[in-house]
C-alpha cells in the first residue's frame, strides 16, 4: 500500500512539475524575447527550498515549498525601485501588446504541449477499443433505437468513428447540448443501419457517470475465459492472495463459465463476503499453493452512477485472438498526425469552456470539478496502465491548465488579459486601486474554486 502511494505521488509530482514548468517557461521565454528582465523563475510558492542564479541577468531559478503553482517575477516599477538604465526593460514600461503576449504565453505553452503530446501519440500509434456495441438493455434510449449485438458504429452525424473513445467523446458533446445524434452502424452481415440516440432526457447527474451506459450503449464483450491477467497493487484482490494466472472455478459455490460471470457477481456484491474457488497452475513461492485454492474476500464499495458497486482490482488475461477482434491501433503519419493533434486539443479546449459555462449556469453539477487529490489518483492510474495512457493524461491536464488560466478572473492570466483589453479600449491603464480590488475578488473566486474541488475530492474518497 505504501509503495502504491509513493508511485501515485511520484506520477502526480512529475505531471505537476512538467506542466507548471512549461506554463511558466512560456511567460519567461516571451518576456525575454520582448526585452523584459526576469528576476526570478519559481516552481511553487512560499519558502525557497533550492535556488541558483544563471545568465547575464543573474535570473534566480528556484523551487519553493508549496508545489501547486509557480510564477515568473519580472522587473517592474510597481514592485520596487528600478535603476534608470533598466527602465526600458521593466514590464510596466512595455506596450500593452507586449504585455498581452507575455500573459498569453503561459496558457499557450500548455496548449502547445498538449498538441505535441497528442502528435507523438498519434504517430507512434494508440491501441483503442473498436466501437462495437452489445445488445441494448431494455427501457433504454439505445433499446428504443433497436441496437443489436455486434453492431459496429461507423460514424456519428456523418463524422467517422474508429474507436470506443471517439464514440464516448461525441456522445458527451451531444449530451452537453441535449442533442439527438444519428449513429451509422454495420452488423456482421454487412448490413448498414441508422440509429437515432436522443440525449435530451438525460439528467445533469448522468454526465458524472458512464454516459454511454446510461443511454444503453454498451461495449460488446465476447466470452473471455475467467483467468486473471493483472492484479492491481494494494487492491482487495492482492491483499486476499489472488494472483495473475488464477482461473475462477466458482464463486459462492456457483460455477463460473466466463469472465462476465466474475465481473457481474463482484459488481453486485459491494461489501459482501464472497468465497472464491480458483485454479492455480503454478507455485507462487516456496510456501505458496497450486491446484484448487479457496479465497475469501469482500469487494470494496464504489459509487458509480449513483449506486454502489463492488470492485476488487483485477483485470482479465489478454487473449490475442479476442484482442484482434476488439482492439484497433490508430496511427497517423507526420502531418496528418499533427492536424489530428491540433483538432483534438482545440475540441477539448472548447468543450472544457462549455462545461465551465454549464456549471456556472447550473446545467451541470459542480461535482465534475476535480482537485489535486483526484488528479493525483488519475496520474497514478494512467501511469500504471502504460506510457501512452500517462501521456494522454498529461495532454488533458495541460489543456485544462491552459483553459483555466485564460478565464477572465483577476489573479489568473485571463484576468490580466482582461485588464489590458480594457486598457486598449479605454486608452489608458486601469488605476492601481481598481486592479487591487480585482486581485482581491480574483483571489476569493480562486479560493472558492479550490474549496469546491477539495470538497469533491473528499466526497470521492469517502465514497471510494
Amino acid at each position: 500500500m505504501v509503495s502504491n502511494f509513493i508511485y501515485y505521488l511520484g506520477a502526480f509530482a512529475l505531471a505537476l512539475g512538467l506542466l507548471i514548468s512549461v506554463h511558466e517557461f512560456g511567460h519567461f521565454l516571451v518576456a525575454r524575447l520582448c526585452g523584459i528582465k526576469v528576476l526570478r523563475f519559481s516552481l511553487g510558492f512560499g519558502k525557497t527550498l533550492l535556488s541558483r542564479q544563471f545568465g547575464s541577468d543573474r535570473t534566480e531559478w528556484a523551487i519553493a515549498v508549496f508545489p501547486l503553482g509557480g510564477y515568473v517575477k519580472m522587473l517592474d516599477e510597481r514592485e520596487g525601485p528600478v535603476e534608470p538604465h533598466e527602465l526600458s526593460r521593466a514590464f510596466n514600461r512595455q506596450t500593452v501588446w507586449k504585455r498581452i503576449l507575455v500573459v498569453v504565453a503561459g496558457p499557450l505553452a500548455n496548449l502547445l504541449l498538449a498538441v505535441l503530446l497528442y502528435w507523438v501519440l498519434f504517430m507512434q500509434g494508440v491501441d483503442e477499443l473498436r466501437p462495437i456495441l452489445a445488445t441494448a438493455p431494455a427501457n433504454t434510449v439505445a433499446a428504443a433505437a433497436e441496437i443489436q449485438d455486434g453492431e459496429t458504429v461507423r460514424n456519428i452525424n456523418g463524422k467517422a468513428i474508429v474507436s470506443w473513445q471517439e464514440l464516448r467523446w461525441e456522445l458527451l458533446q451531444a449530451a452537453v447540448n441535449r442533442a439527438t445524434v444519428t449513429l451509422e452502424t454495420i452488423n456482421r452481415h454487412q448490413e448498414i443501419s441508422f440509429r437515432k440516440i436522443d440525449t435530451s432526457r438525460l439528467e445533469a447527474s448522468d454526465l458524472e457517470s458512464d454516459l454511454a451506459a446510461k443511454l444503453g450503449l454498451l461495449l460488446y464483450r465476447p466470452a473471455f475465459k475467467p483467468v486473471i491477467g493483472m492484479v492491481t497493487p494494494g487492491s482487495v484482490a492482492e491483499r486476499a492472495g489472488l494472483r495473475a494466472g488464477d482461473e475462477f472455478v466458482a464463486i459462492d459455490n456457483r460455477p463460473v463459465k466466463s469472465w462476465a460471470d466474475v465481473t457481474t457477481t463482484i459488481r453486485q456484491s459491494p461489501g459482501q463476503s464472497l468465497n472464491l474457488r480458483v485454479k492455480r497452475n503454478k507455485l507462487v513461492n516456496a510456501s505458496g499453493s497450486f491446484g484448487i485454492v479457496e479465497i475469501r474476500l469482500t469487494p470494496a464499495e464504489i459509487e458509480e452512477g449513483g449506486r454502489k458497486i463492488g470492485r476488487i482490482g483485477i483485470a482479465v488475461r489478454d487473449d490475442p485472438a479476442t484482442r484482434a477482434e476488439l482492439v484497433i491501433n490508430i496511427r497517423y503519419t507526420g502531418l496528418p498526425a499533427f492536424g489530428k493533434a491540433v483538432t483534438q486539443t482545440w475540441d477539448t479546449s472548447i468543450f472544457s469552456l462549455k462545461m465551465i459555462g454549464r456549471m456556472l449556469t447550473g446545467n451541470i453539477s459542480w461535482k465534475n470539478l476535480s482537485g489535486p487529490v483526484t488528479i493525483a489518483d488519475y496520474a497514478g492510474q494512467s501511469a500504471q496502465l502504460g506510457l501512452s495512457y500517462y501521456l494522454k493524461f498529461l495532454a488533458l491536464i495541460s489543456i485544462s491548465l491552459g483553459v483555466l488560466n485564460l478565464l477572465p478572473i483577476p489573479i489568473l492570466d485571463g484576468g490580466h488579459l482582461l485588464y489590458y483589453i480594457v486598457e486598449i479600449i479605454k486608452g489608458s491603464p486601469l488605476s492601481e486601486k481598481t486592479m487591487e480590488i480585482g486581485q482581491q475578488i480574483g483571489l476569493f473566486l480562486l479560493v472558492m474554486l479550490m474549496v469546491f474541488a477539495f470538497y469533491n475530492d473528499i466526497n470521492r474518497l469517502v465514497s471510494g
